[in-house]
C-alpha cells in the first residue's frame, strides 16, 4: 500500500481497555514515522486527554480532538482550528436534565459536567485536570461548546432525534454526541491532508466506532477493529485484530512496513 498518512483512533483502536499504549502500537506506530509516514491521532477525546499519549508516542503532528470539532498544533497545543456548535440551550437541558445519566460539555474552557462519573474520574487522571464546573448545567455560565456527550445509559437515538435539526449528532450504545453541522473527524483530516498535501488516497484510517464511520469509508484504506460496531465495519475495506490484541501493530507490521534494505 502506498500510504503517506495515517489518522488513528484511540479508544478502542490504540488503547487497551486499561488505556494503555502496548509495546507492540509503540513500535509499530515509530516505524511508520521513522518510514516517512505522517501519523496521527483522531479522537473523539479533548485536547487535554490526547495528548499524553500523543508525547508517548513522540509525535508532532496535529491532533483532532473531538470528533474533529478542534484541531490543536502538535507541537504548542494550541487551537489551529475550532467548530462550536450552537443549541437552543434551554430546551437541552430541559430535555436531558431529567433523563440523561449524565451531561458533559467540552468547551474551548475546560470540561462542564452534570455529576462525577468514573469516565470523568478517569479523564482527570490523565490530563492532571479536574472538570471546570459540575452541577446542574441550567446554572452554568458555558460558551463556546465544541462537544456535547450526554450518557443514557441506552442507544443514543431513543433521545438525540430531538437535535439533529440544529446539529450532528452521533449515537452511542450509551448515549450520543453532538457537534456543529458538517463537523467529523473526516472534515478535519481532509483540512490536514491539504494542508500537508497529500492525496485522500494516500490515507489510511483505523477505528472502531460510530464516530469514525466518515473516516473509514472516505480514507483511501479504511480499517475496522475486530472489535467495531457492526455500522464501523460495514463501512471499512479490511478487518483487522481486536484492540486488546494489537490490531493496529497488526495492520501496520502486515500492510504498511517495508522490509529494511539489507
Amino acid at each position: 500500500m502506498d500510504i503517506r498518512a495515517m489518522f488513528i483512533d484511540m479508544d478502542g483502536t490504540l488503547l487497551t481497555s486499561s488505556n494503555k499504549i502496548s509495546r507492540r502500537n509503540t513500535e509499530a506506530v515509530n516505524r511508520l514515522v521513522n518510514q516517512g509516514v505522517e501519523v496521527f491521532l483522531a479522537t473523539g477525546r479533548q485536547y487535554e486527554i490526547t495528548a499524553p499519549y500523543h508525547r508517548m508516542l513522540g509525535l508532532k503532528t496535529p491532533m483532532i480532538c473531538l470528533n474533529g470539532a478542534s484541531i490543536h498544533d502538535g507541537l504548542t497545543g494550541n487551537v489551529a482550528q475550532k467548530k462550536t456548535v450552537t443549541l437552543d440551550e434551554e430546551r437541552f437541558h430541559q430535555i436531558t436534565h431529567e433523563r440523561a445519566n449524565n451531561v458533559m460539555m467540552h468547551t474551548t474552557n475546560g470540561l462542564y459536567c452534570k455529576t462525577v462519573s468514573d469516565e470523568v474520574n478517569q479523564w482527570t487522571k490523565e490530563s492532571g485536570m479536574p472538570p471546570s464546573y459540575i452541577g446542574d448545567l441550567r446554572r452554568a455560565d458555558c460558551q463556546s461548546v465544541l462537544k456535547y456527550s450526554v450518557r443514557t445509559g441506552r442507544h443514543g437515538s431513543d433521545m438525540s432525534y430531538m437535535f439533529k435539526e440544529q446539529a450532528d449528532v452521533i449515537d452511542w450504545p450509551d448515549g450520543f454526541e453532538i457537534v456543529a453541522p458538517g463537523v467529523s473527524k473526516w472534515s478535519s483530516i481532509q483540512t490536514l491532508l491539504h494542508m500537508f498535501g497529500i492525496n485522500p488516497a494516500e490515507a489510511a484510517a483505523i477505528g472502531d466506532g460510530p464516530n469514525d464511520i466518515q473516516m473509514l469509508r472516505h480514507a483511501g484504506v479504511g480499517v475496522a477493529m475486530e472489535n467495531a460496531v457492526p455500522e464501523a465495519t460495514a463501512a471499512a475495506d479490511l478487518i483487522t485484530k481486536h484492540h486488546e490484541h494489537d490490531g493496529l501493530a497488526d495492520f501496520i507490521e502486515r500492510h504498511l512496513v517495508k522490509p529494511m534494505a539489507i
